[in-house]
């Protein structure tokens, strides 16, 4: 295998990877001795970073950890702010052979107290300004590395990154040493640590780039943190592998700043979730904006099922597709998406090369087209599994198999409909619900912005579909338009499927990543 090449074709027969082999290597290693080290990796703020200044920035990250004593196989913890810094501590760890572990920045001390111990991190690198997260950990047995102004007994990033040699020679990992973790977001207990090897994103990356149109002159922008595996494949992954640009930010994605950074920075491709999308267009529409935004030839979604009521109006105001997919942090990145040019709006697409999906039943039997079912998936870039989890593991993965948590329907073409999480979809007189689907048509009805649908039980201890609504400006919540919204659900779709309660709220909880937290809403 020439790690030179830009593009590897993991799927072509007798594709293999080396005895020895660092992820870094193709991320950054092989665009230097390849010469592209003068091109642009990272537009941050007003200044750009090339691929030799990341090189160097990464190798002095990864000399300054060696020489705080971390080795082969250690976890580094990451509660960093996205920057050129967060991807050279990322890749530095991965370089030496440790083990990154990006976690959310807006983590409760509780969290991140547990993020460190489950872990059993050496190393917690930091943002000044949340340093008081930390505070109360007074048996914390890992060395603190802060980006800002250190506390005592603490080290700074700033300083053992420019103390540090800028050469630095990858580790010989294997590929199926760990490469990075990612923990899961805990809504159904508590947060997995999923582990990913050196090989898995080998067979993931290039099969999306190549399904979507990816090109190393692309320069991507998006909503989702590093920190999310959405915001870390679209942001850092993708681009590096192809040699590429990625825009970096700080701020909170609001949409006014969203907006302003796409602008800026121009992007080639955004890359979203179904919430973020729908709070932009809003911002737009209600400030009667209309932003040239012909640099954009690739828009995508992730993270949550795309309602068609947002497609059509991005479609409809930029002319750009938004290319839905379905993925998760244990199988590496999207794994079913939509294509350019055969969008089939409503639908999250189709299942990429190099993967295998099934739908099965509540009694482990395939359904026919047209029929919800549990997804399952099979692939060289699943997880090995969940650490220090065994049961877990045990109820996850059978056979090579790992079963996702979403429900889906697949269509006589082979398009697979996202019906939203296992424990999110309601079964109401004895037959299964897709809160999406009636989330997705509430958003047809000209006064919501947003929505989300869960399962209540009535006087009867029957489950029924309930609706929380968050309007548009000028819309006020009365009993007159709780009946209309019913009605309208009630003539587009199924009788049964419409909300028998409807709340009204100002904001709906969502997580850091942009999708609603339902399950804090099943006990309203």
């Amino acid at each position: 295998m020439d790690t030179n090449d830009v593009c590897l074709r993991p799927w072509e027969a007798g594709f293999s990877l080396p005895e020895k082999f660092n992820m870094v290597s193709l991320y950054l290693d092989r665009h230097i001795e390849g010469g592209r080290g003068d091109r642009t990796a990272i537009h941050y703020n007003d200044r750009t970073y090339t691929y030799r200044d990341v090189f160097e920035l990464t190798n002095r990250a990864g000399n300054g950890f060696a020489k705080l004593g971390v080795k082969k196989g250690d976890r580094v913890i990451m509660m960093m702010y996205d920057s050129p810094y967060w991807v050279a501590v990322y890749l530095g760890a991965m370089k030496i052979g440790a083990v990154p572990v990006p976690v959310n920045v807006l983590a409760t001390p509780s969290n991140l107290a547990y993020f460190i111990q489950d872990s059993q991190a050496s190393v917690l690198v930091v943002e000044q300004d949340l340093l008081e997260k930390i505070e109360n950990l007074s048996s914390l047995d890992t060395q603190i590395v802060v980006r800002g102004e250190p506390g005592k007994n603490m080290v700074s990033l700033l300083e053992m990154i420019e103390s540090a040699s800028p050469l630095l020679e990858a580790c010989a990992t294997t590929p199926l040493d760990h490469s990075y973790w990612l923990y899961t977001s805990g809504t159904t207990g508590r947060p997995k640590g999923v582990i990913h090897l050196h090989k898995d994103l080998v067979y993931a990356i290039e099969v999306y780039g190549s399904t979507i149109g990816f090109t190393s002159d692309d320069i991507c922008y998006g909503v989702p943190k590093l920190f999310f595996s959405y915001g870390l494949n679209m942001g850092l992954q993708l681009p590096f592998y192809y040699g590429a640009s990625v825009a970096l930010c700080e701020d909170r994605p609001l949409p006014a700043g969203v907006l302003a950074n796409l602008e800026k920075f121009r992007p080639t491709m955004f890359f979203s979730v179904p919430t973020a999308y729908a709070q932009l267009l809003h911002h737009l529409e209600k400030n009667k904006l209309a932003p040239d935004l012909d640099c954009l030839r690739i828009s995508t979604s992730a993270g949550e099922a795309l309602p068609a009521v947002i497609y059509n109006r991005w479609f409809e105001r930029f002319r750009v597709e938004i290319l839905d997919g379905l993925g998760s942090s244990e199988a590496s990145w999207i794994y079913i998406t939509s294509h350019p040019g055969k969008v089939k709006i409503g639908y999250c697409g189709n299942v990429m090369p190099g993967y295998e999906v099934k739908l099965l039943d509540e009694e482990g039997n395939d359904v026919a087209p047209g029929v919800m079912g549990d997804l399952w998936v099979k692939a060289n870039s699943v997880t090995c599994g969940y650490w220090n989890n065994p049961d877990q593991n045990a109820e996850s993965f059978r056979d090579g198999w790992m079963k996702t948590g979403d429900c889906c329907i697949r269509d006589v073409e082979g398009y697979y409909e996202h019906c939203g999480r296992s424990n999110d979809t309601i079964k109401v007189s004895g037959i299964w619900v897709s809160p999406l689907e009636v989330e997705a048509t509430l958003l047809e009805h000209e006064a919501v912005v947003q929505c989300a649908v869960v399962g209540k039980r009535d006087e009867n201890s029957l489950i029924k579909p309930k609706a929380f609504v968050v309007l548009k400006s000028g819309y006020a919540p009365d009993e007159k338009l709780t009946r209309e919204l019913q009605n309208f659900v009630k003539s587009r779709l199924a009788p049964y499927k419409y909300p028998r309660w409807v709340e009204f709220r100002d904001e709906l909880p969502m997580t850091a990543t942009g999708k609603i937290q339902r399950f804090m809403l099943r006990d309203s």
